[in-house]
């Protein structure tokens, strides 16, 4: 993930990454962090995106998509 920016992840546009960037979540690492600190929980995962930056149930849903297949691929 590196360097790479928030709104680089699936299900995250400029929108939503400008609220992430808000919250202090600047980078995709960020949010592959709390991907893994919920253990890959879906559930867990989906609503910790919509309390922090209002993503829907498609945006929440193709993110953890993008990152289980990354996760699966990388780790």
């Amino acid at each position: 993930m590196g360097n790479k920016p928030v709104h680089d992840l699936p299900g995250i546009g400029r929108a939503l990454g400008s609220r992430l960037q808000s919250s202090g979540i600047t980078h995709a690492r960020d949010i592959e962090g709390r991907f893994l600190v919920y253990n890959q929980n879906q559930e867990k995962f989906g609503t910790w995106l919509k309390d922090t930056c209002g993503a829907n149930a498609k945006q929440q849903r193709d993110c953890y998509n993008g990152l289980r297949e990354w996760t699966r691929n990388n780790l």
